[in-house]
């Protein structure tokens, strides 16, 4: 009876697997037939360059082109250069990119500027060049971010999605002599901080431990340059985590000084960031997107906050790394009832990241662009993009990554985002979100990091600013 079971499972394995290569086959087959039309066509594509684009860039693109015989031309470069040239090529509608690179916290200035392609309409007058399993609905809730408020069609295919995370040395956490030295000084276990206060002890605490032992060892980092990133490391990352959410501006009346950004606890929470800095490595004030990341590589961080796409090749990647198979992941700390408020729908703890490839309304080459477009999405691919940049789209590889070898490697990193995903949430809905982050924002956030004004009176002019802005806006 127990042989005949096996058996039977052995069975229903194998057609699994023989079904599934069968599926990968019968796309491939059917998209080297219908790009024939397209053989020796060029498009463009620029990104973000996030370990899922590098990794679309060197596995990605040269297989498509083997198969299809379409070129392309794909620039993986800064978030700065990313974003200025293809802006610049929709405004003008010179139709030089093909794809582009569509970060979450931007689409709704795109979507209101209608410079984006409506793929569900495509993809209904186009059926011819739609894999007749392609569907929006595998997909992960990221996609919601890529839809229209009007209709719910869909303006861009996701490659990639992560949450940022709290990440720390399971090693340095672990270490017995170091736990007894750090509970002799604050009274409790050394654990990853469920609150900002432990996290503020904990960042001192190796602080102090890598100044004594003469370590190039820090208590934390952050993305603290005078550039975008650092609005962005308040508003994704520490005023979530206390209750300030939205950016601190109240979505009903669309005006800051009616929610919550010129309150005790955001001014508090922004106060905590600039202390924090203390304990972080001197070039700390360098670090824009993946300099955290980097710090953390290098061995010389305890904890940090990090965007998920960067755990993967912390976690796994050698020749980059030398904290292969010593980092741990956890919720990020919060004040107390911020994780209940999130678990109701009310809130949110902190960011769910990601991007996607659109097709500019300008592209001259969509039929090209849109099969390209459906080969990342294609499962195969998608698991290298979960392997190699820890970014999940889809449901079904967020499913078979849940529980694997390589989610046990990053500590569960998939399963947490699986399991608590719904806790995190992508930038609210502004059309003007460029305008405010790399104005107001910015600006008066830089200052106090910099210390040129207290941090009472930066949130005031803050929050003054952006009511300005909104008003000017027609809000």
């Amino acid at each position: 009876m127990k042989i005949s079971k096996l058996l039977l499972i052995l069975v229903v394995l194998l057609v699994v697997g023989m079904t599934t290569v069968a599926s990968a086959d019968a796309f491939e087959t059917w998209l080297k037939r219908v790009a024939e039309p397209y053989k020796d066509v060029t498009i463009r594509g620029i990104s973000e360059s996030t370990p899922p684009s590098k990794t679309v860039l060197k596995e990605i693109v040269p297989k498509f082109e083997e198969l299809t015989g379409i070129n392309v031309e794909f620039e993986p470069t800064s978030w700065d250069a990313m974003y200025t040239k293809s802006v610049a090529d929709m405004v003008r509608g010179s139709g030089i990119y093909d794809f582009v690179y569509v970060e979450q916290d931007i689409v709704y200035s795109y979507l209101q500027k209608n410079w984006l392609t409506d793929l569900t309409k495509f993809k209904e007058e186009n059926a011819g060049l739609t894999w007749p399993d392609f569907s929006f609905d595998d997909f992960t809730n990221f996609i919601d971010n890529y839809k229209g408020t009007d209709n719910g069609h869909v303006f861009g295919v996701p490659f990639e999605a992560f949450l940022k995370v709290y990440t720390y040395r399971k090693d340095l956490f672990n270490d017995p002599e170091i736990k007894k030295e750090f509970k002799e000084e604050y009274g409790w276990e050394l654990r990853p901080a469920k609150t900002w206060d432990e996290y503020k002890q904990i960042a001192k605490f190796f602080y102090d431990y890598g100044q004594e032992n003469d370590l190039d060892l820090y208590g934390h980092a952050a993305q603290a340059k005078n550039h975008p990133c650092l609005g962005y490391s308040l508003v994704e990352t520490y005023w979530p985590a206390v209750g300030i959410y939205n950016w601190g501006i109240d979505l009903e009346t669309m005006r800051a000084a009616n929610g919550t950004l010129n309150s005790d606890v955001a001014k508090e929470q922004l106060q905590l960031f600039i202390d924090l800095l203390n304990y972080a490595p001197p070039a700390v004030r360098t670090y824009t997107w993946d300099g955290v990341a980097a710090a953390m590589a290098s061995g010389k961080v305890a904890q940090a906050m990090i965007y998920g796409e960067n755990v993967g090749w912390i976690g796994t990647d050698s020749e980059q790394s030398k904290v292969v198979g010593k980092i741990g992941v956890a919720l990020p700390p919060t004040k107390p009832g911020v994780i209940e408020e999130a678990e109701a729908g009310e809130g949110y703890i902190g960011y769910y990241d990601g991007g996607a490839f659109a097709i500019p309304y300008s592209s001259k080459k969509k039929e090209a662009a849109w099969l390209f477009l459906q080969y990342v999405a294609k499962k195969e691919n998608a698991l290298v993009l979960a392997e190699k940049g820890s970014a999940v789209t889809q449901k079904s590889v967020l499913n078979e990554m849940v529980g694997s070898d390589l989610d046990k490697q990053l500590d569960g990193y998939f399963t947490l985002m699986a399991e608590k995903g719904k806790l995190f949430r992508g930038a609210p809905p502004f059309p003007f979100h460029k305008l405010l982050m790399e104005g107001p924002y910015l600006k008066w956030i830089s200052a106090a990091v910099a210390g040129e004004v207290s941090v009472e009176e930066a949130i005031e002019k803050l929050t003054k600013e952006v009511d300005n802005n909104i008003v000017k806006l027609g809000y």
